[in-house]
């Protein structure tokens, strides 16, 4: 089972000493015996240890930099959400294929946000906007929130924090099976807790440094048994040699461990591989062993949002994979809702 994530150097933004959170995560990680060093501001952590840009990548992915969340203005989140809630940026994990690769940079390191209750003003606010509609917030647009939380504990307060809300809804999607610490959360039903799955051949080749399957479907069983509402992204949906059966073989999987009552009110979210020319370079950088496939010339190019494409399935693929993971949503999830395929 893949430990949960300590990291091996904390950096610390001066203000974020101005909160509680701030310091009691100062506290915690000398306590640990970790090395920490001060920045004036995330943009300013470089010279970390490595002796080529291979080792510095991977020091980047064991960093973590306690910081003050400044933009209160949240981005939009279609299809999953009305705003992206930021609590968190970057992800200890090693999928091959993630977009915060190419979003990112060349600062890949893990930021969290102390200023907790300012963001909570915001997210306020655009409750009032749209009420007496609900608005649903998604807290892992930009990281695995999950994956941090055992240290910091701020995905456990926002969850309760919503649950208490009139018109809001929580979202975020998780690839790590470290979920004890929120089973006894009061989330009051207002908390959508949703796992990524994926082939068995996906997760072993193409999401290092993520927890294994079994152990994300046992975290989820433990999820719907404390009575959070569930869903599981199938993402990125992937075409190796044998995918209709490692991807039956998930759905069957999911049925046969996940609690009859916990299948009443799931979600499903397909999403098929994806990836832009920016982001090709950059995997091959940062994985150039990856058996990940980016071969333009199999793909459908699609336009996408801020003038770049991407690389999509061809038409008659994307077809197969809609009947082909539907078909095992209706035969195994009859009443589950498949929210969208893209």
């Amino acid at each position: 089972m893949v430990k949960p994530f300590v990291p091996e150097l904390v950096y610390i933004e001066p203000r974020a000493l101005d909160y509680p959170l701030g310091r009691e995560l100062r506290d915690k990680f000398e306590g640990m015996g970790i090395e920490i060093r001060q920045t004036t501001s995330h943009n300013q952590v470089r010279n970390l240890p490595g002796e080529n840009d291979f080792q510095k990548y991977r020091m980047a992915k064991s960093t973590l930099v306690v910081g003050v969340r400044k933009t209160l203005k949240f981005d939009t989140s279609k299809p999953s959400a009305e705003y992206a809630i930021p609590f968190a940026t970057g992800c200890m994990g090693h999928c091959h294929y993630c977009y915060l690769q190419t979003t990112m940079g060349s600062k890949p390191y893990i930021r969290t946000y102390v200023n907790v209750e300012e963001v909570f003003d915001a997210a306020d606010q655009y409750m009032k906007e749209r009420a007496p509609e609900e608005t649903r917030f998604e807290a892992s647009c930009t990281s695995d929130i999950v994956g941090i939380d055992h240290l910091t504990h701020t995905l456990k307060h926002a969850i309760e924090y919503f649950g208490k809300s009139e018109h809001g809804r929580l979202r975020f999607v998780t690839k790590f099976a470290h979920v004890d610490h929120l089973l006894d959360a009061e989330h009051n039903g207002r908390t959508r807790f949703r796992f990524s799955m994926n082939a068995d051949y996906v997760i072993k080749y193409l999401e290092p440094g993520t927890s294994r399957l079994d152990d994300r479907i046992e975290a989820a069983a433990k999820v719907a048994k404390a009575g959070y509402p569930l869903g599981f992204i199938i993402a990125p949906i992937y075409l190796y040699d044998d995918w209709k059966e490692g991807y039956r073989v998930l759905f069957e999987k999911l049925h046969d461990k996940l609690p009859d009552y916990a299948t009443k009110d799931l979600t499903f979210e397909l999403i098929q591989h994806r990836f832009t020319k920016p982001a090709k370079r950059v995997i091959q950088k940062n994985y150039p062993m990856t058996k990940l496939e980016m071969d333009e010339e199999k793909r459908k190019y699609k336009w996408g949002r801020y003038g770049i494409g991407k690389y999509v399935y061809q038409t008659n693929e994307q077809e197969d994979i809609q009947q082909t993971l539907g078909g095992y949503i209706e035969q195994y999830f009859p009443e589950a809702t498949l929210e969208y395929f893209t």
